[in-house]
């Protein structure tokens, strides 16, 4: 990590370009930031989507997590859109991991299994 001037130093805003990225200092409309880090994340999956019940930091509340699919991040959130109306809760996707509200390993390990994903149930 830089010095703090380093850090400090760097364009935030031109009037040619308008706003720029803080990580590759390119404009906004430029930066390949979240592309390749999108691209990294695929990269880093196994091919094995594991689906497991956790209840830790939520004060006691089950929540289903579904994780390692293979996917863009727009598609996950569609597809998290249909697991959810499917289970009949609620949800959200955080960091590449889709969260279901409630146990619903059973239902999920179905409808992934029948879009052709290889699906684990992972934890207790």
């Amino acid at each position: 990590m830089g010095s703090l001037r380093d850090q400090l130093g760097g364009l935030v805003y031109s009037t040619e370009h308008g706003k720029t990225c803080p990580n590759c200092r390119e404009a906004l409309d430029a930066c390949s930031c979240e592309e390749s880090s999108e691209q990294a994340r695929l990269a880093a999956l196994d091919g094995i989507v594991r689906i497991r019940r956790e209840t830790s930091g939520r004060k006691g509340k089950g929540v289903t997590t579904i994780s390692g699919i293979p996917v863009s991040e727009t598609e996950l959130k569609t597809l998290a859109k249909a697991l959810k109306k499917r289970c009949g809760t609620g949800g959200a996707v955080k960091d590449g991991i889709i969260e279901i509200q409630g146990d619903h390993r059973e239902t999920l390990r179905e409808a992934l299994t029948a879009q052709g994903y290889q699906v684990k149930l992972a934890g207790g």
